[in-house]
């Protein structure tokens, strides 16, 4: 059933020299979306590759052929399938990879309002896990490709779909883009890449405020803490406790911030804000913008918004504990996780040696676990630029574009590595508080899909022309 606010969008997103949005358009869309948020894809007890390949039958249903579809299983991996498009072109250009992930972290159907993998529409809401991150872009982009397709597009440029599994187990047996880069890269090898990331920020009473352009993201890297000594019965305690020792260093931790570290783009991200916050944010926002930054105007900020805070600095957070082994006896051991997203340009051997002074205690053993996958921020590229910035306009006139630093991490972090710069560009926007992704009762605000959909056919559709 098509809903009040897409019959809306469509009246409204009629522009001269394109193809007007059908009301096909949208009803094609709404189930593709519901589709894939409605298979599981959790790492526990979710299939990538039940979700991918029922993709793959949309587009085939769409008119693609066998040979421009190709789904990608990893040995050994049979639920972590992955899938990659491709609507060719002249070759005049490079391709365009858009980039999506089909897995979702995990949802407890105890503890959500209403069933995490049933697609609910509610007070102009979809209600899902996977609703906003990232089943929302992936659903866009096939139901997209579909529609390119059914145009009889000839773009100067193949257009490449990547939608991949393993973006959100951490740590996990494989990861989708790595994966496919390591050992099919030509599948997905493209001049630049779409993904998630940025996204649109709307005022409490749902107007349009800015439309963020991801421009580069933190470097994800998590540590192991861990005391170890010889316990003993509970009924003798001595000083020397693994738990109390952890818990000392954490509390030190916790108490601990990274310098302030402003790159371009996280200044002029905050120099936008300083224009449109209330005054007295706004003022705390121009003290910290100068030189030196004021610490009291940063306490105060953090407490405003901790997503400025996580944009301005590198942070690191303890997630997990694990201490002890009985409950009559002294901890043999105890064990904490911490996750760190670390700016760019910012070295892991720095941060750890600063975990290390920071928790002051050579009996807390730091680990490392895994390896960070440091990649640079991708150059902003002009002709990318005036292009979001061209249909912006034409479908939120007078919202302002932005650039902005991602506190999280993308699996833009291995493209960028490999020298396919990747943009966080969506086209989804998000009330105050967001998405709640990652968290219970995920959401996306029904018109932000039909929306970003239309955002995304005519930037793509532009980038494809000679």
């Amino acid at each position: 059933m098509r809903t009040l606010a897409a019959a809306v969008l469509a009246a409204l997103l009629t522009v001269p020299g394109l193809p007007a949005r059908a009301q096909a358009d949208d009803a094609l869309l709404r189930a593709i979306y519901q589709e894939l948020v409605e298979i599981n894809t959790t790492p526990s007890s979710g299939d990538c590759t039940v979700a991918v390949k029922a993709m793959a039958a949309r587009l085939k249903a769409g008119g693609f052929q066998d040979d421009e579809i190709r789904i990608v299983v990893p040995p050994g991996a049979d639920k972590h399938g992955n899938l990659v498009a491709r609507l060719r072109g002249s070759g005049a250009q490079r391709p365009l990879l858009q980039l999506a992930h089909v897995d979702v972290v995990e949802a407890r159907r105890e503890d959500w309002t209403r069933d995490p993998f049933k697609l609910v529409e509610e007070d102009g809401y979809f209600y899902a896990r996977g609703s906003s991150d990232d089943k929302s872009m992936a659903a866009i982009y096939v139901a997209n490709m579909i529609r390119f397709r059914k145009e009889g597009l000839k773009p100067a440029r193949d257009l490449v779909l990547a939608l991949t599994c393993g973006e959100e187990t951490v740590p996990g047996p494989y990861n989708g883009v790595e994966y496919l880069l390591r050992h099919h890269r030509g599948l997905i090898d493209a001049e630049l890449a779409l993904n998630e990331g940025g996204g649109g920020a709307l005022t409490a009473e749902g107007q349009p405020l800015f439309h963020r352009i991801q421009a580069g993201e933190k470097v994800f890297q998590s540590f192991q803490l861990e005391v170890t000594n010889k316990g003993g019965h509970s009924s003798v305690p001595v000083p020397d406790n693994a738990i109390y020792r952890l818990a000392d260093g954490l509390s030190r931790l916790a108490r601990f911030s990274f310098p302030l570290k402003l790159s371009p783009v996280t200044r002029a991200y905050f120099e936008y804000l300083a224009q449109t916050e209330k005054p007295a944010v706004a003022q705390d926002i121009r003290a910290i913008l100068r030189d030196p930054p004021d610490p009291d105007a940063q306490n105060r900020l953090w407490q405003v918004s901790a997503t400025y805070n996580a944009s301005a600095r590198t942070t690191c957070v303890a997630t997990q504990l694990d201490a002890g082994h009985a409950v009559n006896a002294l901890p043999q051991r105890a064990k904490a996780f911490v996750n760190c997203r670390i700016l760019p340009g910012e070295r892991v051997e720095d941060v750890q040696a600063t975990l290390e002074r920071v928790l002051a205690d050579a009996q807390i053993k730091v680990t490392r676990m895994g390896g960070a996958v440091e990649a640079p921020m991708p150059p902003m590229k002009e002709s990318l630029l005036e292009a979001i910035k061209a249909v912006n306009e034409e479908v939120w006139p007078g919202v302002p574009v932005i650039l902005g630093l991602t506190p999280g991490a993308s699996d833009g972090r291995f493209l960028n590595q490999s020298g396919i710069w990747t943009y966080g560009v969506t086209g989804l926007f998000h009330p105050p508080g967001g998405s709640n992704a990652h968290g219970l009762n995920e959401r996306l605000r029904v018109r932000s899909l039909f929306e970003g959909a239309e955002f995304q056919y005519r930037l793509v559709r532009r980038l494809a022309q000679p």
